[in-house]
């Protein structure tokens, strides 16, 4: 019998392969499985992992570095009731009449999961927005004061052209099927399977649609371009901009193409910092890996060295074929909870295996602050490294 770690390891790769194939071919039902199959899965991990470690340790500390967190008295109150909640005849109605709010301390909880699975969700300016519906930035960034005379009149106001990004308008759905067994595990059990599921789920739809969201229904990739919308019934869709061929990573190849990011939209320069460059892991290990590892005179292998301080990072979310370049901290993702709560009850054919099923919630958005901080590149011709 598989381990409880094997167990999820196995759940999250299934769900990684199966999750992005049904949102690259929008098959809603194929989606709805696929999150449907693995919060059983992660039930069944978390079970076996339950019983292995209460048959052999009641230590808080060993649970602990298990995954299992020290609850908070608000925590452990809030789940309490939840678990009361679903093993109640009508649960419907006694989740809505849960008294207790969901604790912030829960969401940031999970964001720090998704940023610790998600390497690309780290990189990138990723905010716990609750209680927030609108979020506002600046879409020019860096601006300058300008010198006169005293007692001259403003030369120049420092206009921000601030825009507002709506967190509200964008919601992400999750689905956990809850076995009655399961509910009597305990507060901090559910604590890690809420987490797990909510971290998994929602950070894989943030991922792909920060790479490669066209903005119709959710956040605004990477790779798109913010001078091409197209609005019909209120929602704008955004087109991919133009690869760039690029043929090799050599330092004046590299250059050029920070150089375009190194200049904003309204023609200021800017210094390149929190620079990544995001493949898909196909192609990092055929095209990217070859193009950026050397051979040390000792024999061993160096692995992501570019002419410019570059984090790269994989994301099943970029095309085949295609990478980003670009400045992290110039994207902008706010995630946040609906004001009803976090979790409602779904009727569900699984009341047969004595499961009880529930929606979690989450809003979000996000967008690239400006249409230069991205670069979208062609990376099908590219060449191997040459020392």
């Amino acid at each position: 019998m598989l381990k409880a770690k094997d167990l999820m390891n196995n759940a999250r790769d299934s769900f990684a392969a199966g999750f992005a194939e049904a949102i690259k071919n929008g098959d809603d039902k194929a989606l709805a499985d696929v999150i449907a199959t693995f919060s059983e899965d992660v039930q069944q991990a978390l079970m076996e992992e339950h019983n292995d470690l209460v048959s052999s340790t009641n230590d808080a500390a060993v649970l602990a570095a298990r995954g299992t967190r020290v609850l908070t008295s608000a925590e452990t109150k809030y789940y309490n009731a939840l678990i009361e909640a679903m093993k109640s005849d009508k649960p419907q109605a006694a989740i809505t009449g849960i008294k207790e709010t969901l604790p912030e301390t829960i969401i940031d909880a999970v964001l720090d999961d998704i940023e610790a699975q998600f390497p690309l969700l780290d990189a990138i300016d990723f905010r716990n927005t609750t209680g927030i519906t609108k979020w506002p930035y600046n879409k020019k960034g860096l601006q300058y004061a300008v010198w006169g005379p005293l007692g001259s009149k403003i030369i120049e106001e420092l206009s921000g052209d601030i825009g507002a990004l709506s967190i509200e308008q964008c919601k992400l759905t999750a689905f956990m099927a809850v076995s009655k067994d399961f509910l009597k595990l305990g507060p901090a059990w559910i604590d890690r399977y809420v987490r797990a599921i909510l971290a998994e789920a929602n950070g894989a739809a943030l991922e792909l649609a920060v790479v490669d969201g066209d903005g119709s229904k959710g956040p605004i990739g990477m790779n798109r371009d913010l001078t091409k919308g197209t609005t019909s019934d209120g929602s704008t869709k955004y087109t991919a901009k133009t690869a760039t061929k690029v043929t090799d990573l050599e330092p004046a190849s590299y250059g050029a193409i920070l150089a375009d990011i190194a200049k904003t939209p309204e023609g200021r320069q800017r210094v390149l910092r929190d620079v990544i460059m995001v493949v898909s892991p196909q192609d990092y290990l055929t095209k990217v890996m070859p193009a950026t590892t050397a051979r040390t005179p000792d024999g061993r292998y160096v692995n992501d060295i570019l002419p410019y301080p570059t984090r790269i990072i994989q994301s099943v979310g970029v095309p085949t074929g295609k990478a980003i370049v670009g400045l992290a901290k110039r994207y902008f993702m706010g995630v946040g909870t609906p004001k009803e709560g976090l979790i409602e009850y779904s009727d569900h054919a699984q009341f047969i295996d004595d499961n009880r099923v529930y929606t979690t919630h989450f809003y979000g958005n996000g967008r690239p602050l400006d249409n230069n901080a991205f670069k979208y590149l062609d990376i099908s011709a590219l060449e191997p490294l040459v020392m």
